[in-house]
């Protein structure tokens, strides 16, 4: 039986064949390299190439791996503004190939891995940090209802319900009593912002390197990593996104706060709201301290589940200890900013 990296390419390709229009074999299967939690593979065939994305084979947790979220939401977004690859099919039998996968388009193009992008000039750097601005506000423009997301998540205030799972887990995870995030979570209960009805895609985890740029233009070709999307509230992708801009350059996880950005070509935070806010129609944000500590609490928290696997020998990634080490500077440069208001 040929099969490659644990895919039999032959029951695959027949499958293929049967489901996606035009798609003709031989094809071969070559996993990507990285810790993506679903095992992603280049499929090359006589027909092109494309992208196999899978649930992990084996028992999981019910609600994890959703790759057929994933699929939905891409899906639904390729009638909207907002640039994702072609999705191709959903397989939910498993005896294919172990487990639930779907199909992408491959797409050519760069992954921006750093950032400070060293390798850019200041005006490209300028202009792909504007490019990733228009997608956020894009995605957030979406309207739900008309591409039959509604149902993507769960009604009612959406920091509330992430405020109390995101303690839970770090309580389920603590190791150490740490003051900075035991005063966070009482200061976020405290200043709990009352439900705006505010309501989008939540990608969950907005950022550069999860993103496919041209190859020579700043232009964004897909918003990629949909594993932690949702319904949601705006202003938590538009904060997770700034408070990388206060993150210190030498951390497990690098920012750009200790960074000339100006020099750099790169948007301050200021500049980069205010684009948004431009781009959404909207003047301004309140409660905007309340968003960012939120942001740095959130990280914080899934750091330190990072780090007690790490402790507990069950982490995949090498940098697990690093990672996890940064949980408690996080929690204290969240009350920084809470303290300093601004």
């Amino acid at each position: 039986m040929a099969t490659t990296f644990d895919l039999d390419i032959a029951v695959l390709g027949a499958y293929l064949e049967k489901n996606i229009a035009g798609f003709k074999g031989p094809l071969t299967a070559d996993k990507f390299a990285g810790g993506q939690s679903n095992p992603t593979y280049l499929i090359a065939a006589a027909s092109g190439k494309y992208v196999l994305r899978r649930k992990p084979p084996g028992e999981l947790l019910k609600s994890a791996h959703a790759v057929d979220r994933e699929y939905r939401v891409m899906k639904a977004l390729a009638q909207t503004n907002v640039p994702v690859p072609k999705m191709r099919v959903l397989c939910e039998d498993d005896s294919i190939i172990g487990s639930m996968f779907y199909v992408m388009d491959y797409l050519d193009g760069r992954i921006l891995w750093d950032a400070a992008l060293p390798e850019q000039s200041p005006t490209e750097r300028g202009a792909i940090y504007d490019a990733m601005n228009q997608v956020l506000a894009d995605l957030h423009n979406v309207d739900v209802d008309a591409i039959g997301l509604s149902d993507y998540g769960r009604p009612g205030n959406y920091f509330e319900r992430q405020l109390s799972r995101w303690t839970s887990q770090y309580r389920a995870s603590e190791t150490a009593t740490v003051p900075a995030m035991e005063a966070m979570i009482e200061w976020l209960n405290a200043n709990l912002p009352p439900d705006d009805g505010l309501v989008c895609i939540n990608h969950g985890d907005f950022r550069l390197d999860n993103m496919m740029f041209d190859n020579k233009e700043p232009t964004v070709l897909a918003l990629l990593d949909w594993e932690l999307s949702t319904l949601g509230h705006p202003y938590a992708d538009l904060a997770y996104q700034c408070m990388q801009l206060r993150i210190p350059g030498d951390a497990a996880i690098p920012g750009l706060g200790s960074l000339n950005r100006e020099a750099l070509g790169i948007p301050s935070e200021q500049e980069y709201v205010r684009r948004y806010c431009e781009r959404r129609g909207i003047e301004g944000i309140d409660h905007w301290v309340f968003y960012l500590a939120f942001a740095f609490f959130r990280l914080s928290a899934i750091l330190q589940g990072v780090y007690k696997r790490a402790l507990d020998g069950n982490a995949s990634s090498e940098k697990a200890m690093a990672y996890g080490a940064l949980a408690a500077p996080l929690a204290e440069l969240g009350m920084a900013l809470i303290e300093k208001g601004e």
